[in-house]
């Protein structure tokens, strides 16, 4: 009888980074605040930002909020992984809150605008992105209007750049529609994403940044 070869060491997959973007009020703060309660060993990485805090954010966990001079002090010192402008605020990605839990073996999740998403493919093209897009620009309009932080002519602006944004939804690996109602759906769809990607056989590596 012939010996029954040993099946190889399954070994863990290594730490994914996660890129979740798309178009302002796709819903992609709701979708973060409800895959946190998922409790899944993730890490969620935190954005510092120059704009003011809006009711019920909290800093730390929302975003890390800081006035321009310290900003720019962080991008001189190199602390941003990415830095940019948008509509007039300074958004960007500590360093340490991406490469520190990557080290120790933790996913990250990072949710960013779709310009900085581009900037992150350039210095980790492994990394996981994922596109949420809104049902229709009708009800885009329609959620930007009822958070009534923006006047029209922001409105508009904001219209104008959803619909560029869109437009680059094919440099994504997945896209993920965050129907009115079905946020659970959504959730649940990017929670399948990862662990599907943590299957693979060959694995994404993604560099220490």
């Amino acid at each position: 009888m012939s010996e029954v070869a040993e099946l190889p060491q399954a070994s863990p997959a290594p730490p994914m980074l996660v890129v979740l973007s798309g178009p302002s009020a796709s819903g992609k703060g709701s979708l973060v605040s409800k895959l946190r309660e998922l409790d899944r060993p993730w890490h969620f990485a935190v954005t510092a930002t120059t704009r003011p805090m809006r009711s019920g954010e909290v800093d730390g966990e929302d975003y890390i909020f800081l006035d321009v001079d310290s900003f720019l002090r962080m991008r001189e010192r190199d602390e941003l992984l990415e830095s940019a402008q948008v509509y007039d605020r300074w958004y960007g990605v500590p360093r340490q809150q991406v490469r520190d839990p990557l080290i120790s073996g933790k996913d990250v999740i990072l949710e960013i605008d779709v310009q900085g998403a581009a900037t992150i493919r350039k210095i980790a093209p492994e990394a996981l992105t994922i596109f949420v897009m809104p049902p229709s620009m009708r009800e885009l309009r329609s959620r930007l209007s009822g958070r009534g932080t923006e006047d029209a002519a922001d409105m508009e602006r904001r219209l104008q750049e959803a619909s560029s944004e869109i437009a680059r939804m094919v440099e994504f690996d997945y896209r993920v529609v965050n129907r009115n109602g079905q946020l659970h759906q959504a959730v649940m769809e990017i929670d399948a994403i990862i662990a599907a990607e943590k299957c693979r056989v060959n694995p994404r590596l993604v560099q220490m940044l």
